[in-house]
């Protein structure tokens, strides 16, 4: 009885994965395992980014409630490189046996749409859960003559070339942002690349570009000595931290834009569907825990849990804003030529 169980679970999680996310491209055979007592060990996720990092800070503090809600360690592994493309392929590629998850975030998406990597992971991966949903501001310097978006955009327009923009590189989510602004705000701000994130704010604050998209945590304390000002969020509601709670997001100033720099966590599409709804269980009661959310916020971090099905229609729904602003701001055609 418990083999014709098993094999029930192994076909229901076949079926799932084809309704929910197609055919993947990794041809895995999902292996019975036995489930009652899972887990029975600790479990892995890997980080596709360095230690230190803002995805890596979220899944530590996962880490912390793991035992008490899931039953077992998390064992955090970092595998950064070509852009988080290394982790996550290795995620992919993991046994489906539960006991080996990965970090994800939006730039997962961005690499999906490139088609550079060996997977699309949109396909190759179950969403367990989203933990957080960051707005990126859109920030100048306080000296700037701009003090609200429909100046800096009329600025751009009587200044053309004036405004220059800095990104984290070619096809970077902060690129794909400005490209986005840019469509929607009918300007051409130009855009200047930078090897990583640590360098756009010093480049911002000595006057080498005059804007960037930045995450909340990095601009924080430049915002509050005055140095920085914000003038818009990306996200669909305004930000509830008090620093940050009275810049309006672009879609109240007009502007078709709202998307969020999330985070979560993944497992092999072909994972039994019995050991993804333990997962989901054990995720969903961590992420609502108050004390997990009172670290959060306390590091300037926002929690918004999404379950598994909410998370794949968020994974579809960025996926096709992200497509049609990289389709029609040639984005695409940049990563083909650097390709090549």
């Amino acid at each position: 009885m418990r083999r014709k169980v098993l094999v029930l679970l192994s076909v229901a999680s076949l079926v799932i994965s084809i309704i929910i996310g197609g055919c993947s491209e990794v041809e895995k055979v999902a292996i019975p395992v036995k489930t009652e007592k899972y887990p029975e060990r600790p479990i892995t996720v890997i980080v596709p980014y360095s230690p230190g990092g803002g995805l890596d800070l979220t899944i530590r503090s996962l880490e912390k409630f793991a035992i008490q809600h899931l039953g077992q360690p998390l064992v955090i592994i970092n595998k950064p490189g070509s852009a988080g493309a290394i982790g996550w392929n290795e995620t992919v590629a993991a046994p489906t046996d539960g006991y080996t998850m990965g970090a994800t975030a939006i730039d997962m998406l961005l690499l999906s749409l490139y088609d550079t990597g060996k997977y699309n992971y949109v396909t190759a991966l179950s969403p367990i859960a989203q933990v957080t949903a960051l707005p990126m501001l859109l920030a100048v310097q306080s000296g700037q003559p701009y003090q609200t978006l429909n100046e800096l955009v009329e600025y751009e327009k009587k200044h053309p070339g004036k405004i220059k923009f800095g990104n984290v590189g070619t096809g970077s989510f902060g690129h794909v942002l400005c490209e986005m602004l840019n469509r929607e705000a009918g300007i051409n701000i130009e855009q200047v690349p930078f090897s990583g994130g640590g360098e756009t704010i010093p480049a911002l604050l000595g006057g080498h570009v005059q804007l960037i998209f930045i995450n909340p945590v990095s601009i924080k304390e430049h915002v509050k000595n005055g140095t920085v000002r914000i003038l818009a969020v990306t996200g669909e509601r305004r930000m509830a931290d008090p620093v940050f709670a009275h810049v309006p997001t672009l879609k109240e100033q007009g502007l078709n834009i709202t998307i969020d720099n999330w985070q979560g966590i993944a497992v092999p599409k072909e994972t039994p569907v019995a050991i993804k709804n333990k997962l989901a269980e054990g995720f969903k009661a961590i992420i609502n825990d108050p004390e997990f959310k009172e670290n959060m916020e306390r590091v300037g971090n926002q929690v918004e849990y999404l379950g598994p099905q909410e998370s794949v229609a968020k994974w579809l729904a960025d996926s096709q804003k992200l497509q049609k602003t990289l389709q029609e701001s040639g984005i695409l055609e940049q990563i083909k030529t650097q390709k090549k």
